[in-house]
């Protein structure tokens, strides 16, 4: 199936707004996801700097792979409900709090936190490698075009944030994949619950290596636009707090 034909899919199914199942949740758990995560860098950066200057790609790895595992176990229920609230059917639930509801009584506690470990070992790779790679780019830009000035210009952040996003999703995708399924399974009846490894060799055996990245290109239209203005946001913010980069 191609984005178009999804798309279309979708409208006949629920109309134009099931383009917009789930985002609801997303937006709510966007904010504090991405907060964190960037408290949460700046900290253990300070932390494992001692007396350096600046710090190296493997330090900026480590600190972007803890903050991300940080930021996603902290609002992880809601990407279980921003994946169930997208692929439900039309008047499946009545609100966020309906879904929540119907999941918990259903399926208890623990449907909250399906598909966790196959998330928190694709975020470690993708958070780090998204963060090390953008903040290293964007210093050797300084370091050989950069004048006085700490701020590169919107276009070059936007440019090592598309770059450090893409290096991200291709090392984590297919955790990721996972996860989603796992997530999806309870929301279609009567459907067999697999575990991680199970998965993979089912989609494996299925659909072949390049199964593990199925849904690669919308993935790649959400996700690159939304970090590269999100370091954008970032830089200016730290910019008017005053917070140096190492």
């Amino acid at each position: 199936m191609c984005i178009m034909t999804g798309m279309m899919q979708m409208i006949r199914e629920g109309g134009m707004k099931s383009l917009w199942r789930g985002n609801g949740v997303n937006i709510i758990k966007i904010a504090p996801e991405t907060a964190l995560k960037f408290m949460a860098y700046e900290q253990i950066k300070k932390l494992i700097c001692n007396d350096k200057q600046t710090l190296g790609i493997l330090d900026r790895f480590v600190a972007g792979s803890l903050a991300g595992v940080l930021a996603q176990s902290t609002i992880y229920p809601m990407e279980v409900l921003k994946t169930r609230l997208a692929l439900r059917k039309t008047g499946q639930y009545s609100s966020i709090s309906d879904c929540a509801k119907q999941i918990f009584r259903r399926e208890g506690l623990s449907a909250f936190y399906k598909g966790y470990i196959p998330n928190m070992l694709g975020i470690i790779p993708y958070a780090g490698i998204d963060l090390a790679v953008y903040e290293t780019l964007k210093n050797r830009y300084l370091q050989q075009y950069g004048t006085n000035s700490s701020d590169p210009g919107v276009l070059v952040l936007l440019a090592c944030g598309t770059v450090s996003s893409t290096c991200g999703q291709l090392a984590s995708y297919p955790l990721a994949l996972v996860r989603t399924r796992m997530q999806a399974q309870a929301a279609v009846e009567g459907s067999q619950q697999m575990t991680m490894s199970g998965l993979f060799r089912q989609i494996l055996q299925t659909e072949g290596p390049t199964g593990l990245y199925r849904g690669l290109a919308p993935n790649f239209l959400k996700v690159i636009p939304a970090v590269s203005i999100s370091y954008v946001v970032y830089e200016h913010l730290k910019t008017q707090l005053g917070v140096k980069s190492r």
